[in-house]
C-alpha cells in the first residue's frame, strides 16, 4: 500500500508530486532542492545548497521513521560538474560509514535556478 510522506520541515512540493512515497518498507524521496522550508529561499553557494538539500532529505527521512543509514541510493543533479568536489565533501559528512550507491550528473538547468538537486531511496 502506498503511503504519502509530508513534513513541514522540508520544502513543500512545487508541483504535482509528493515529498516522498513509502511502499513495502521502501521510501522514495522526490528530488530535493536547496530551499529553506520556512522561507522557500535558496542559499547562494554550492556548499550551502548541498547542506540545505541534505537537511531537507533528513527531515523527510525522520518524518517517515527512517535515517540516513537506511539510504541505499542517491541521484545527484548539479548545474555545474565543477561543483562535484565541494558537494562530495558535504554529502560525505552524512554518509561516513557504509555510504549508499550514488550517481551524479551535470544537467543544463534545475528548477528555481538551483545548483543542486538530490533524489533518494531508503529501505528498512
Amino acid at each position: 500500500m502506498k503511503k504519502i510522506i509530508q513534513t513541514d520541515k522540508a520544502p513543500k512540493a512545487i508541483g504535482p508530486y509528493s515529498q516522498a512515497v513509502e511502499v513495502n518498507n521502501t521510501l522514495y524521496i522526490s528530488g530535493q532542492l536547496p530551499m529553506d522550508p520556512e522561507t522557500m529561499e535558496m542559499p547562494a553557494t554550492i556548499g550551502e545548497q548541498a547542506e540545505q538539500v541534505m537537511e531537507n532529505i533528513g527531515a523527510i527521512l525522520k518524518e517517515a521513521g527512517y535515517d540516513y543509514k537506511d539510504v541505499v541510493k542517491s541521484t545527484i543533479f548539479l548545474d555545474d560538474i565543477k561543483d562535484f568536489q565541494k558537494m562530495n565533501g558535504i554529502y560525505g559528512q552524512y554518509y561516513q560509514e557504509n555510504p549508499p550507491a550514488r550517481s551524479a550528473y551535470e544537467v543544463a538547468n534545475l528548477p528555481k535556478g538551483a545548483k543542486i538537486e538530490i533524489e533518494t531511496i531508503a529501505v528498512k
